[in-house]
């Protein structure tokens, strides 16, 4: 159960990054 918390917590942190990179651009 945790390791779908770090994967599912993982992307998206992931994601928001890459929407706030894609904003910038």
């Amino acid at each position: 159960m945790k390791k779908i918390i770090l994967v599912t917590g993982g992307a998206g942190f992931i994601g928001s990054n890459l929407c706030e990179r894609l904003a910038e651009d």
